[in-house]
């Protein structure tokens, strides 16, 4: 299966209570729909898995499942600490129609599992009992934990993993997996400051959380490095630079969302302990995205 292009991995809608809002993820991915955005990755970190139950996940696996556009690939993430759990949610996405998964690195008890052996050994687990493809998903920013290229050269080879999502921004590392992996596997990345760099060096395809404000710019420099238009690709790179960064790096998830609400996408309230962006934040988000709209 090809991952190639743009996915957003898609942020939940909560209303003010609280509660996912059902008829907002009808809202967003309606709209999605309409762009050329290659599918959407559900239950990722933009969706706030590690705040959702897991009913809280199956029912947007279903939600996203049911409005989708039949052309759009549905991922759904799956990752969480235990291999018993993440093949239960895996193969549970599989029912509904999901084409493959996105798990990533477990990292909890960091002194026993940040190195090769245990990290290979829990993604091998998954893959064996998993009804659909997996995709490693490597963000140590976030988990403390990088997975070493040399580990997933040796995942490269099993027959159930056919992808990472590499969002450390390492062009060097996305290179050398490039050049060490089984031929065939297929490298994304998750860092939209770095996109342009990424695909001109051959990543195949990014899953950004930025895109799910402004899908259009990203599209934009993908399909410009498909024309082999290089000097357009890292123009559009230079607009959404400064955007790009409030919304990840900067102020995450609650500058995302405000950013969405701007562009016709319900982006709404966050989860606590994540609290809304100040207004001073909303201020520099609203410049930032003045040019990049939808």
């Amino acid at each position: 299966m090809k991952l190639h292009g743009i996915f957003p991995p898609i942020a939940t809608p909560f209303n003010y209570d609280g509660d996912i809002y059902t008829a907002k993820v009808e809202h967003n991915v309606t709209k999605w729909n309409k762009t050329g955005l290659a599918g959407y990755v559900v239950c990722g970190s933009t969706g706030e898995s590690v705040h959702l139950t897991v009913e809280e996940k199956l029912q947007m696996f279903e939600l996203v499942a049911k409005y989708a556009a039949s052309d759009k690939i549905l991922m759904a993430g799956t990752g969480v600490e235990s291999v018993r759990e993440t093949v239960m949610l895996t193969n549970r996405a599989a029912e509904m129609g999901y084409k493959a998964v996105m798990v990533r690195t477990p990292h909890y008890y960091k002194n026993l599992i940040n190195n090769a052996a245990a990290q290979t050994l829990y993604y091998r687990s998954v893959a064996d009992q998993a009804k659909i493809p997996l995709m490693i998903y490597n963000w140590p920013q976030a988990t403390g934990v990088d997975i070493p290229a040399d580990a997933v050269n040796s995942l490269s080879h099993h027959p159930n993993i056919i992808a990472i999502k590499e969002s450390s921004g390492n062009i060097e590392k996305v290179m050398q997996m490039l050049r060490e992996t089984k031929p065939g596997f297929q490298v994304l990345v998750g860092s939209a400051p770095t996109l342009a760099p990424s695909f001109a060096v051959g990543a195949v395809g990014a899953v950004l959380a930025y895109a799910n404000a402004a899908p259009y710019s990203t599209i934009a420099i993908w399909e410009a490095h498909r024309q082999r238009e290089f000097d357009a690709a890292m123009d559009w790179q230079r607009r959404i630079a400064r955007a790009s960064v409030l919304v990840t790096t900067k102020y995450g998830i609650p500058g995302l969302k405000h950013a969405m609400d701007l562009n016709g996408y319900y982006g709404g309230p966050v989860r606590l302990p994540l609290t809304p962006v100040s207004p001073e934040a909303r201020q520099e988000i609203e410049a930032a995205f003045a040019d990049l709209k939808g």
